[in-house]
């Protein structure tokens, strides 16, 4: 695993609007912290999302937006970069491919956190098919499309945009993980930015309490004290 003074810049590839809150908020918040610049690539604008029949279906990309916004700022994330695609729908093709690997070079990051393109049976909700589709384009556009000059060539001979490689990629809701991040002091911030997604989470009973539950257990996972919280990864070199 790349130590964080190997780290400038991470890109987060998910599926929906608030898929990496969930995921990974703490963890993103502990990066921003450290110094590292961390950019959003969101594949759907969660048009298939919400809770409220009394609003026009046609306004709920633009409020997803906007949520995604507000709770990046709660972790301390402007770049975001939403590609539009449908959600319910997202399909592993080459426009996505090409769309996330434009994003890698533009943005240049060390390290890609992604979702999980291998479903998890013990983690159901983790495993939506614009989950497993976003994973799986994610890392073919780690590898080997960003670092391929010769992938997606209006890329470079139009945009001007150099191949990019990718040395490490993290990804959430694996079935299998191999690295905890003790992320208990950021709570606040996790909590918040899920808070900012109102039309997702506005309806939740606790929310906090059922946030806290699952870190809870992952810390225990972690083999963290008592009282302590988590979130967990898969990291693979990419190099």
């Amino acid at each position: 695993m790349e130590t964080e003074q190997n780290i400038d810049r991470i890109l987060v590839v998910t599926a929906h609007p608030d898929d990496v809150d969930f995921g990974a908020g703490g963890t993103v918040r502990k990066w921003v912290e450290s110094g590292i610049q961390v950019s959003y690539c969101i594949c759907t604008d969660g048009d298939a999302g919400g809770a409220d029949p009394n609003v026009p279906r046609s306004e709920i990309p633009g409020i997803r937006r906007r949520e995604q916004t507000e709770a990046g700022a709660a972790l301390g994330v402007t770049d975001i970069h939403f590609l539009g695609y449908k959600d319910g729908d997202l399909q592993v093709t080459q426009d996505l491919r090409r769309d996330i690997s434009r994003v890698i070079r533009q943005v240049k990051p060390q390290r890609v956190l992604m979702q999980s393109p291998e479903r998890n049976w013990d983690r159901i909700y983790s495993s939506h098919p614009d989950h497993l589709a976003a994973g799986e384009a994610a890392i073919f556009s780690v590898y080997p499309d960003a670092r391929n000059p010769f992938a997606h060539p209006v890329l470079l001979q139009d945009e001007g945009l150099d191949a990019w490689t990718v040395s490490e990629v993290w990804v959430m809701g694996s079935p299998e993980v191999n690295h905890y991040e003790n992320v208990t002091q950021f709570f606040p911030h996790k909590l918040a930015a899920l808070t900012a997604h109102e039309s997702q989470t506005a309806h939740m009973e606790d929310l906090e309490g059922r946030i806290r539950h699952w870190m809870t257990a992952t810390a225990a996972d972690a083999g963290l004290p008592d009282g302590e919280l988590a979130e967990s990864f898969k990291v693979v070199n990419t190099a």
